[in-house]
């Protein structure tokens, strides 16, 4: 079973961690590409706003915090272009997959230890890079259990943003919760995504922002004739402190951190590869990607953000996608798209004439998206879809840190029964041919 998921891996892994060949040219900036980059900064930035209002929300973390976060990792994942260029259109942003993570921590922690815990999470990123760890990751983490993990993230996302469909402002609120206002905006909210995945089966292998720009333009109007909640964004201050836990941190508080921050650094990483390895196959010139250079990136601006209170990031795929039908070759376009995003950053009053329905229908979809991600654990066999289910049950239920701790305890415990029981190995030959095999595989993965 390992071998066979180690087998599906590597192809994937070689051409993701592959050099770049000295033909691609400047990953951060290319002449030749200026115009190009620069309307596909625009259109993948307005596209970026929704969807990082949608993640913060989730995430539990003020919307402008979101705003900065993408901003600053867009314009650290440009700089790196430079020197370590890991892939060529990826785009930065915080990561659907980890907001419940998030959430959890600042319900765990408080939000006022969150500075401390991207820290952390940034300098075991920064140690994973260092040594190019993440190469024994991807095989000592099944992908199919990623998959089910993102699954189960991707339902409580759906359900939580479901019932922007169905909310009414206060001054309609009756006895009667059916009344007239609320089947109106469900009506509303169905005629919304019903367009939303029209225009998108249609647009998506050739402007898939199109879609979203339809939905929210099409809300911003009809909200000015229909009274429909609104997104309400915080106006919070932006300071730059030293990321410290505070001083009411037990030490058992700080060891159950430790791990969260783990938990948070490996899954934040191994997203970043997979995503890595999808965008080298959309890439417009066939380009390599070295995804330890992209962990570079990302670890850079998890810890600067983590001075301003800010979040984890990486290259989303959705984003990516957007920014390569787009017309981008080069990073360059992900400059333009932190400063899109910037600028509303600084001006979220803009973003009061956002309609919550409209943000629900990117959202719902986004986690149905994360949801039909179990269809790729098929071809790996009845295990692995029996396992990712399972996960995906675990962290919606018990949640996502216990969740996929108990899958992994469940993976490991199958797999040495199999070894012991049936194949009549002793236990440390066992964990003797594992570690001799994750040295191997993993040395094929350079």
């Amino acid at each position: 079973m390992k071998s066979q998921t180690i087998e599906k891996l590597l192809p994937g892994e070689q051409t993701a961690t592959a050099p770049v060949a000295k033909k691609a040219g400047s990953a951060a900036f290319q002449s030749q590409y200026l115009l190009r980059d620069t309307a596909a900064g625009f259109i993948t930035g307005a596209m970026a706003i929704p969807l990082t209002v949608g993640i913060a929300i989730m995430s539990d973390y003020p919307i402008k915090v979101g705003l900065a976060t993408v901003a600053f990792a867009s314009f650290i994942g440009w700089i790196n272009a430079w020197f370590k260029p890991g892939n060529y259109i990826g785009s930065p942003g915080i990561a659907a997959g980890l907001a419940p993570v998030l959430a959890m921590g600042v319900a765990t922690f408080g939000w006022e230890n969150m500075a401390f815990c991207i820290f952390l999470t940034a300098i075991m990123q920064a140690i994973i890079w260092k040594f190019n760890w993440q190469r024994y990751l991807l095989v000592a983490v099944p992908v199919y259990l990623v998959e089910g993990l993102l699954a189960g993230v991707g339902l409580k996302i759906l359900l939580k943003f479901s019932e922007f469909t169905y909310e009414i402002s206060d001054t309609l609120v009756t006895e009667e919760f059916w009344n007239s206002a609320r089947i109106q905006m469900v009506a509303i909210s169905g005629a919304g995504l019903a367009v939303f995945l029209l225009l998108f089966s249609k647009f998506k292998n050739t402007q898939p922002a199109i879609p979203y720009f339809v939905l929210i333009v099409g809300g911003v109007i009809l909200a000015r004739f229909v009274n429909v909640p609104m997104i309400s964004v915080q106006d919070v201050d932006l300071h730059l402190r030293l990321p410290l836990p505070q001083a009411d941190v037990s030490f058992l508080m700080l060891a159950y951190m430790v791990l969260f921050c783990a938990m948070l650094a490996i899954v934040d990483v191994i997203e970043q590869v997979m995503s890595n390895a999808a965008i080298e196959k959309i890439d417009p010139l066939q380009r390599k990607t070295n995804s330890n250079n992209s962990l570079l990136a990302i670890w850079i601006a998890n810890l600067g953000s983590s001075f301003f209170h800010g979040m984890t990031n990486l290259d989303g795929l959705a984003k990516s996608t957007t920014n390569k039908l787009a017309g981008a070759m080069t990073k360059f376009s992900v400059l333009i798209i932190g400063s899109v995003v910037c600028f509303f950053t600084f001006n979220t009053h803009y973003l009061n004439y956002l309609p919550k329905f409209s943000l629900a229908a990117i959202m719902m979809f986004t986690g149905y998206k994360m949801i039909a991600g179990l269809v790729h654990v098929t071809h790996y066999g009845p295990y692995a879809v029996v396992l990712s289910f399972l996960t995906a049950g675990l962290v919606y239920k018990v949640g996502i840190f216990e969740g996929l701790l108990i899958a992994m305890v469940l993976h490991g415990i199958i797999h040495f029964m199999v070894f012991t029981k049936h194949d009549n190995l002793s236990g440390k030959t066992v964990v003797k041919r594992y570690f001799d095999n994750l040295r191997k595989d993993s040395s094929n993965l350079q």
